[in-house]
């Protein structure tokens, strides 16, 4: 097998060229097509074309909230070094994660929860609209489905990939039904670099139609 040779600075494009050419024919909306392109990109897994959920209005309102400067809160860091810090600084948008904060372990240790879900907690006293992104664990969805249910903390936008066996499938479902505006790697897949991903895409799209609208 022949090795295909690409410049450095043409691999991505050459790459979403695969992807377009692989699915084919398979429909996807224009509207949420580049968030499953770069989560099947950042995968290399075609199942994101099939599994990702996205409930009504919600690409309209992620454009809303990014062109306002949400906050894009993780539940790992990881997920946080992903996305993209120099989109984040044009749309004028910032990211924060609290899993290392020392208060979230003891406060988590204390009340015999997850750090991720005393993250959520914490999260409540932000001000400006939140963007959640969880990668990692569905105990930050199931608190989030907590805070909603009761209207002490509703973010403006959840989006819900977390990867695994214990609780994942029932914690994405969960933020489904609470009516909150959400994009959904149904499914156990997902992952930090998933949640990254659907961020970066979403402002990548924001940042695209901010300079259509400038033109």
């Amino acid at each position: 097998m022949e090795l295909e040779y690409v410049l450095p600075a043409d691999i991505e494009k050459r790459s979403f060229e695969i992807i377009q050419s692989e699915l084919g024919d398979k429909f996807i909306p224009e509207e949420i097509r580049p968030v499953v392109i770069r989560a099947i990109h950042t995968t290399a897994d075609f199942d994101y074309a099939d599994n990702l959920y996205f409930s009504d209005g919600v690409m309209e309102k992620a454009m809303e909230l990014l062109k306002k400067g949400a906050v894009i809160v993780t539940d790992t860091n990881m997920a946080k070094s992903g996305i993209n810090k120099k989109a984040l600084s044009q749309l004028g948008c910032r990211v924060e994660c609290f899993m290392a904060d020392g208060d979230i372990a003891e406060t988590a240790k204390a009340n015999g929860t997850t750090r991720a879900a005393a993250s959520v907690d914490k999260a409540a006293s932000i001000d400006d609209p939140v963007i959640y992104a969880v990668g990692n664990a569905p105990t930050a969805l199931v608190r989030l489905c907590d805070h909603i249910s009761d209207k002490s903390f509703v973010p403006q936008l959840v989006i819900g990939a977390p990867v695994g066996f214990v609780n994942v499938v029932q914690s994405k479902e969960m933020i489904i039904e609470s009516g909150v505006p959400c994009i959904v790697a149904r499914g156990r897949k997902g992952g930090s670099n998933v949640a990254a991903a659907i961020c970066n895409a979403l402002m990548y799209k924001a940042l695209s139609e901010i300079k259509e609208n400038d033109q």
